[in-house]
């Protein structure tokens, strides 16, 4: 027997108190095994919570663009004939309006 098993044993026999020591095995075990608290559960958890605040930092981007569009208009500057304009192909009764639209190959 070698150096280092007899030391393991003398500390077993010694020292550890193996059926506390089993017992701590089996729970460590099955906290990492439980279905609701297990490892992968957790980074499945970890890629929702990634993709959520990636989704939240989108529509607070743009929640700032349509609430710059609105005090845009509320201000009264040209933004609500630019708005109507561009965005919605509004024109006056009397002008004309082209849409150019490029050849597609």
């Amino acid at each position: 027997m070698s150096s280092f098993s007899r030391k393991a044993t003398y500390w077993f026999k010694r020292c550890a108190n193996i059926p506390l020591l089993l017992i701590g095995v089996f729970f460590i075990g099955l906290l990492l095994l439980n279905e609701d608290a297990s490892f992968t559960q957790s980074m499945v958890y970890e890629k929702e919570i990634l993709r959520l605040k990636k989704a939240i930092k989108e529509n607070n981007d743009s929640a700032a663009y349509y609430r710059s569009q609105r005090l845009a208009i509320e201000r009264g500057d040209d933004a609500l004939e630019y708005i109507a304009r561009e965005q919605y192909h509004m024109k006056r009764p009397t002008e004309d309006v082209f849409v150019l639209v490029p050849s597609g190959k």
